[in-house]
């Protein structure tokens, strides 16, 4: 028997509470679907773009608004909406109301999750801007562009590999665009990654697939009382949002107040943005042990704490280097955690909490994976303590939350 494919059906739905992911919900004929390009309470003419009469749920593009939501505006970048460009999810949403919807998402993963009431434990719960452009463009430092088949650069379409070829993306940094990386053709490339850093002054191209050693880029940090210079891999990671890494620097630095002396752990340490500040705080007599998995971030985090011999650098999996850290009686006072989107997990949560940390801190890219792992550290004797979310990616459905965590 042939299932019929719904690809292309068009229904005029009510749009209802936003999702995680970059869409909201609606119901067709009493089934779900995802709808991208809608605001809640909208009335929305849809089209089906996946799904047949057997799935369990439907994923469709709101063509045409039928009754409008007071938030929505004009897009501001010509290559979003249906079928163009999936790089942004909410270039049609007033910069205010999409820190309202991500707020709200935030909301329904702790509430679903961790079964935590956020407006109940902290009143006045929000998504925070970080400072920049109050349009929420312009702020993206970091960009992979891909090639089309005649060497083009663009983005792909929403769950596509088909490429959108772009003259310009809103959101990029200027530096970015204005090193002409769009309008040259790049044909026998995948893609270029374009790096717009502290130093060198000009953007860094880094051809793809990579061929050849990757040029590193300098990076610096400054909040109150603590400024860090960092190298990182081109190819490496580093928070894309120009105000991102000092806020989260600021903040982490609040939750943990580490002493003199203290012991700490940087979990998914990266190139040791934690790491360098935990260690000045700490002192030569306390010491940070930072664990992560990709080389090239160990090799250059090992090269920014070159002066700092309180910090010592471990390659390898967070979870087989935290066993090994409980067996051998490990204790710690604090510790960070900034997981990728998949999240820490229980078994990397347990090894956390056998240290007997005072405080944790965890920042998150991803909320539900943050949700779920504040059930595992309640199930273990924490208790949260705060939850702040930044916007560190305006026009985008992405927010990043840090929480902080200490002994129940």
């Amino acid at each position: 028997m042939t299932v019929r494919s719904l690809v292309g059906t068009e229904a005029v739905l009510d749009v209802g509470p936003v999702a995680h992911g970059g869409h909201c919900v609606a119901r067709l004929d009493g089934r779900v679907v995802f709808v991208r390009h809608a605001i809640p309470g909208e009335r929305v003419l849809v089209r089906v773009t996946e799904g047949d009469e057997e799935s369990r749920f439907l994923r469709a593009d709101a063509v045409e608004v039928k009754a409008a939501s007071p938030d929505r505006v004009t897009p501001p970048c010509p290559y979003a909406g249906p079928g163009r460009c999936g790089g942004c999810d909410f270039q049609h949403v007033t910069p205010a109301h999409q820190r309202q919807l991500k707020a709200a998402v935030v909301r329904e993963q702790f509430q679903r999750l961790a079964r935590l009431d956020l407006d109940e434990l902290f009143p006045g719960f929000e998504v925070e801007p970080l400072p920049g452009r109050p349009d929420g463009l312009r702020w993206r430092t970091r960009v992979e562009f891909a090639a089309g088949d005649d060497g083009r650069l663009g983005l792909r379409q929403h769950r596509s590999h088909d490429v959108v070829v772009l003259d310009d993306c809103l959101i990029a940094d200027e530096r970015v665009i204005a090193s002409r990386v769009l309008a040259r053709s790049w044909l026998c490339h995948d893609g270029v990654d374009v790096v717009a850093a502290d130093a060198p002054a000009r953007p860094v191209f880094v051809t793809l697939p990579e061929r050849g050693r990757t040029p590193t880029v300098r990076q610096r940090v400054e909040v109150p009382g603590w400024s860090g210079e960092f190298r990182v891999s081109a190819r490496g990671f580093w928070q894309v949002h120009p105000s991102a890494a000092p806020a989260f620097v600021e903040h982490v630095l609040t939750i943990l107040s580490p002493r003199p002396g203290e012991g700490c752990l940087d979990l998914y340490a990266g190139v040791g943005l934690f790491a360098l500040a935990l260690a000045d705080a700490v002192g030569p007599t306390g010491s940070v042990l930072a664990v992560e998995g990709f080389r090239p971030a160990v090799v250059d985090g090992l090269a920014n704490a070159a002066d700092r011999p309180q910090v010592e650098f471990r390659h390898g999996r967070v979870d087989q280097v935290m066993h090994g850290v409980v067996r051998r009686h490990g204790r710690s006072d604090l510790v960070v955690l900034d997981p990728p989107r998949t999240g820490a997990g229980r078994s990397v949560v347990e090894d956390v909490v056998a240290t007997g940390p005072r405080a944790v801190a965890y920042v998150a890219c991803d909320p539900a994976a943050l949700a779920r792992d504040t059930a595992y550290l309640h199930e273990a004797g924490y208790r949260l303590t705060s939850v702040r979310a930044f916007d560190a990616f305006p026009m985008t459905h992405h927010v990043e939350c840090i929480a902080g965590f200490v002994p129940a």
